[in-house]
């Protein structure tokens, strides 16, 4: 009840010290009342509205109270008189327990303003308690033997007050044979003790009833008793004999819990009490074997209460007490020796002796790789065993010497295929039935360089357009070693070649770290089309390995290249072109050709004519894909003499590219037409000869041979190569897709060139075709289109049209025209 109490006041004052710790800000004064315990309900304290400076009307008007404290409300205010009151009974052993100060904090509430006063209330200590004994008796049995002197120690009373009220002094009953002194303990603390002054004598009187009275310093004192029974007992001259001093066991060490092992007995010639006899282990004996054995004090039998392990100790040895219940207690000893005999409940346990070396990948066969031991705590043929490794691995177990092995290699080691191998050991004793266990040993294997890197592709291919930054990103290659570290650790490199009989370094540069291509320069279709790189990934490794592959660079074209008329030829003249032409020039009559080139390839080099600017726009007109200027209608009287065509040449790239040229054209009264319209005229009035028919009629015949002839050739190459371009026209120009070229020129088997068509495209375009057809007049002239130029001559054409691809062809046709 006592340490009930105590537990609630201490709750009760923790609240409450809480609670007006995060108060304490509000309050704005502290009042402290001192009374005693157990007063009265309606017993005043103190007048708390004076003392707080309040008048009796500010009592109602602020509202004075006294806020609830933890559960119970000790205290009210009088509202008529201020006066703090008992409102319900305080009992200060509830509150503050054997606490010295017992102080209840109060708050003290006024509004209007509001405030919160701290009001401290000393509750003091009275004597209301008495002291009390846990037992209200206490029996001694003292032989009647026992020394005079000899003291017994007695409880010791408890007081709930505390100072003065406490507990202060005992007193003992009157008796000749027993006296009461005081034992002071530390602290202060003091305990009584019974004395015995005289001789017991059991035959005079067996049972002595003493009172024991705790007084405590209160005012009135208060007391407490309890009796205290010393019986006399009868002497003890026998002790107990085992029937053995020493008994042997033997015993399995997996025997079962409970197993009765053995039974000790032992003898007292005394009778009743003296005689009955108890077993049990002797002081000395160590908590080891109380885990294990349990001893029945009634019957004497040693039980198996604990495991039993022969590999730690073989033999066990009990000291046996037996004591009769006499007084005083008499004791006979024996010795119990346990044998334990082995099973094989132990595996073998496998050591590791030393950690297990990195081995490179290239180490010799039998390298040393880690020492391992193993022991099995069981005798016999339950402690021999075997070691072997599990699964397959390029590793063995040599052995030693006394059950030490060493763990050697044993064959060839390949880094990139297992950077550890996890040995497994296994170790089985020869028990039966025999015990294993299994243990890994993790073996890291160093890298050595035997692995050259190797790019992602045999080769790569780049398409790069034409005009590109300088400096830009071509390509990135990459390749991986499989070894590790610095032998992985790829850099990368351009060997030298030559493209076009430079260097390619002057072309590009490679990021020797991440592989990344770079260009030097702007590239230009038009001079270049394809080159190749040839890059060397190494690696740092000692010796490095290194492994290369090709980078083929396409270019592709851009239209960065206008349309350039090589005819008329413009020398001397600017852009401007001088023609004649009679006036009796019916329509359709061929006034010249205007005929372009572009440097460009595929769409960006198709050209088309167009007239843009004309005298008379009724009178002449341009083919759109050929160029030739023709006459729309018939020449009148009233056309002027002088005519101005101003031709616009475009590309069909994007940006478009255009050129222009001014062809002028002078009519004229009594020019010959020219000869091929003369025929045409002939044929038309039927007015030819017999041998301009025969001629026409032997050329019709070889056009028409030479015509068959060369498709046959043309289906040969196409069939042996599929990649060849064998086009004649653009319609048929559907197979298109490398950039070869195809230079076609179309000549007179009797006399100089009449048609050159000039077909060529890259791998993104369709085919295309450049044709100059020349002038009837051009019959008199050895080759119109080789005469030199303000800006090139056909060599210089075919020289910008000439591919530079290793696998480009070209291909020159001579067909007969008529």
């Amino acid at each position: 009840m006592t340490k009930r109490m105590a537990r609630g006041a201490w709750a009760w004052r923790t609240l409450w010290w809480h609670y007006f710790v995060l108060l304490w800000s509000l309050t704005d004064g502290q009042t402290r009342y001192s009374i005693p315990e157990e007063l009265k309900q309606g017993s005043v304290v103190g007048n708390i509205a004076k003392d707080l400076g309040l008048g009796l009307t500010d009592i109602l008007d602020r509202k004075l109270r006294v806020a609830a404290e933890a559960g119970k409300q000790y205290f009210t205010v009088d509202s008529g008189k201020g006066e703090l009151v008992v409102n319900d009974r305080i009992d200060r052993e509830a509150l503050c327990g054997q606490s010295a100060s017992c102080v209840l904090p109060l708050q003290v509430v006024t509004e209007n303003p509001l405030q919160l006063h701290r009001i401290e209330v000393e509750i003091r200590d009275i004597n209301d308690n008495s002291p009390i004994f846990m037992n209200n008796k206490k029996i001694l049995e003292i032989a009647e033997v026992s020394a005079v002197g000899v003291r017994f120690p007695l409880e010791t009373a408890l007081d709930p007050d505390i100072g003065s009220n406490s507990v202060k002094s005992y007193t003992l009953s009157k008796s000749e044979y027993f006296s009461l002194k005081m034992k002071e303990l530390s602290g202060g603390r003091k305990v009584p003790e019974l004395v015995l002054e005289k001789m017991l004598d059991r035959e005079k009187q067996s049972v002595h009833e003493l009172l024991l009275t705790a007084l405590d310093g209160g005012n009135p004192v208060k007391s407490g008793s309890k009796k205290v029974e010393v019986i006399v007992v009868d002497i003890n001259d026998n002790a107990p004999v085992f029937k053995r001093p020493m008994y042997n066991v033997t015993m399995v060490e997996n025997s079962q819990k409970d197993t009765v092992l053995v039974q000790v007995e032992a003898t007292d010639p005394d009778e009743g009490a003296n005689g009955e006899v108890e077993y049990m282990f002797t002081e000395d004996t160590p908590l080891s074997i109380l885990s294990i054995f349990h001893l029945n004090s009634d019957t004497g039998e040693i039980l198996l209460k604990g495991l039993v392990d022969f590999d730690n100790i073989a033999v066990h040895e009990l000291q046996i007490s037996a004591k009769d219940k006499g007084i005083p207690r008499m004791e006979g000893h024996c010795r119990v020796q346990i044998m334990v005999i082995d099973i094989n409940d132990n595996a073998p346990e496998i050591i590791l002796t030393s950690t297990p070396n990195v081995v490179r990948e290239d180490a010799a066969s039998g390298t040393v790789v880690a020492l391992v031991s193993v022991r099995d705590l069981d005798s016999g043929d339950n402690g021999k065993v075997v070691l072997k490794l599990s699964g397959t691995s390029p590793f063995s177990l040599k052995p030693s010497f006394s059950n030490n092995y060493a763990l050697v290699t044993s064959g060839p080691l390949d880094r990139e295929s297992f950077f550890v191998y996890n040995v497994e050991i296994t170790a089985t004793d020869s028990g039966s039935p025999p015990l294993s266990s299994k243990k890994s040993i993790p073996v890291s294997i160093s890298d050595v360089n035997d692995n050259p890197p190797v790019f992602s592709q045999p080769s790569y291919t780049v398409y790069l357009k034409e005009n590109g930054v300088p400096g830009s990103i071509l390509y990135s290659v990459s390749a991986s070693d499989l070894d590790f570290g610095e032998n992985a650790k790829v850099s990368y490199s351009i060997l030298d070649s030559k493209v076009q009989d430079v260097s390619v370094s002057s072309y590009v540069y490679i990021n020797s770290e991440n592989g990344s291509i770079y260009s030097m320069h702007s590239f230009d279709y038009e001079k270049l089309k394809v080159f190749q790189i040839l890059v060397q990934a190494k690696d740092q490794g000692s010796p490095s390995l290194s492994s290369n592959t090709t980078v083929h660079v396409f270019i592709l074209d851009q239209n960065d290249n206008a349309p350039t008329v090589i005819y008329p030829s413009s020398a001397g003249l600017g852009s401007l072109s001088l023609q004649r032409m009679p006036r009796s020039a019916k329509a359709g009559h061929l006034v010249t050709k205007v005929t372009a080139v572009d440097a460009d390839s595929g769409h960006n080099a198709w050209i088309s004519y167009k007239v843009a600017e004309a005298t008379d726009a009724s009178l002449f007109g341009v083919n759109q894909y050929t160029g030739e200027v023709r006459t729309k209608r018939a020449v009148s009287e009233q056309d002027d003499s002088s005519q101005r065509l101003l031709i616009a040449i475009k590309d069909d790239g994007e940006p478009v590219q255009s050129a222009t040229v001014t062809v002028s054209i002078l009519l004229e009264d009594g020019l010959h037409e020219p000869i091929l319209d003369i025929r045409h005229k002939a044929l038309e009035t039927g007015g030819k000869t017999g041998r301009l028919a025969l001629y026409l009629i032997l050329s019709l015949a070889s056009v028409s041979v030479l015509s068959v002839v060369t498709f046959l050739i043309l289906a040969v190459k196409c069939v042996r190569s599929n990649s060849a371009s064998c086009c004649v026209r653009r319609s048929d120009c559907d197979d298109y897709k490398n950039p070869n070229r195809n230079l076609q020129i179309q000549l007179n088997t009797d006399g100089p060139i009449k048609y050159v068509e000039v077909l060529g495209g890259d791998m993104m375009s369709q085919s295309q075709s450049f044709r100059s057809c020349m002038s009837p007049m051009s019959e008199y002239s050895d080759f119109t289109l080789i005469k030199p130029s303000s800006t090139s001559d056909f060599k210089e054409v075919l020289s910008v049209l000439d591919a530079s691809l290793p696998d480009s062809t070209w291909t020159f046709e001579s067909q007969q025209v008529s």
